[in-house]
């Protein structure tokens, strides 16, 4: 990852995903809803599309959409979802597919997942089953998805059991990150976003983290220079996940490091419901910060780190300590715990983490004895 993403600023905004044939860009810059018609229209196998997106996005940005399309000669149907986490079940997989057989969608017809993580996740899974496999253009509407979610073929939905456990991998073949649309995000999920850019300096690349705590507060504050700064940080972000997935698409080894907060995240967001008590960028934080705190307990880095961890991200308003009490009353280690042994990422019955050696080094590992793990989540949550 190059350690000065600032540079970018005047260069063209086009990452590519490298799959060999299913290769795919990723744009990034301002403008390019307005664009979308003109954009869209090399990858279309036929002048018709299918949009998901939700109760928030579309009262904003349904209409330019479809009146960039329309511009272009590309007619469109659509569907609009609840927004939220839960929203990503399988009674809303069944609505969207039953809107895109009822709208006659055939193989040809492209789907434009426009929205966030959820929309993202979900209209990309209904692309992937749809008719045994369609293809499907992620425009992201939030700064998380714009830098993770979008990228990288990751689809699926929750069930009782856990987040993501039903999906698959299923890659776009476009995807459009306009900048604009960052202007009407609340702050909070502006931070959401900014964690998972933090995570690709922590795991990989001290450098960018640096980066990340020199700007995080004026990137996050709005205006121009906050623009520029965040347009640099989503195309870092944006190629740094490009390599690794071009590297490891289907998360058989090194893929898996972009995990990094997440094993610690969902079982947070599975203790609390996923009703908006706390975001998924929120736990990621939260994550990454115990990620680092087990990684010191285990004596693999400093404690240092994680102080320091701590202190950028409550700096700029992210959490660095999980919340005490959900939905069902006190949050336990047993009960996180529990969250843990559904994760997909457990082989041979133990659980992957990634732990870290300091930042920018992370490192996957299956062997983290339960009983550090427990203390590690007990000191947390005292």
């Amino acid at each position: 990852m190059n350690a000065e993403p600032a540079r970018r600023q005047s260069a063209p905004a086009a990452v590519t995903v490298a799959l060999a044939d299913r290769a795919y860009d990723i744009h990034v810059g301002r403008g390019l809803l307005a664009r979308a018609g003109e954009l869209t229209s090399p990858v279309l196998r036929q002048r018709r599309v299918f949009i998901v997106t939700d109760s928030t996005v579309a009262p904003l940005y349904l209409a330019p959409l479809t009146t960039s399309l329309a511009a272009a000669g590309i007619s469109a149907d659509h569907c609009i979802v609840p927004a939220g986490e839960a929203t990503k079940d399988f009674s809303h997989l069944a609505e969207v597919l039953d809107a895109m057989l009822a709208a006659k969608c055939e193989r040809g017809t492209m789907i434009i997942a426009l929205g966030g993580g959820v929309v993202g996740d979900l209209a990309g899974f209904a692309a992937a089953v749809l008719l045994r496999g369609v293809d499907f253009i992620q425009i992201p509407t939030t700064l998380l998805s714009q830098v993770d979610s979008s990228v990288g073929g990751k689809t699926g939905i929750n069930t009782r059991a856990g987040k993501n456990l039903v999906g698959a991998f299923h890659q776009p073949r476009l995807v459009l990150a306009d900048t604009d649309v960052l202007a009407s995000l609340p702050r909070r999920e502006l931070l959401a976003g900014y964690a998972e850019v933090a995570k690709y300096g922590l795991l990989g690349d001290a450098a960018f983290w640096g980066w990340c705590e020199a700007n995080g507060e004026t990137m996050l504050s709005g205006g121009e220079k906050s623009h520029d700064l965040l347009r640099a940080a989503i195309v870092a972000s944006c190629e740094a996940k490009a390599r690794i997935v071009a590297a490891d698409e289907k998360e058989s080894g090194l893929r898996a490091l972009l995990n990094l907060g997440h094993t610690f995240g969902h079982a947070f967001e599975a203790e609390m419901g996923y009703g908006g008590e706390l975001l998924h960028g929120e736990a990621v934080a939260i994550g990454m910060v115990l990620a680092f705190s087990l990684s010191a307990r285990l004596g693999f880095c400093a404690p240092a780190d994680t102080a320091r961890i701590r202190a950028h991200f409550e700096a700029v308003g992210l959490p660095g300590l999980p919340p005490k009490r959900g939905p069902r009353g006190g949050i336990t280690p047993a009960a996180l715990m529990a969250h843990m042994t559904q994760d997909k990422k457990m082989k041979d019955g133990k659980l992957t983490f990634v732990l870290a050696r300091g930042i920018g080094k992370a490192f996957l590992t299956h062997d983290v004895p339960a009983a550090i793990l427990e203390e590690t989540l007990a000191a947390a949550l005292a």
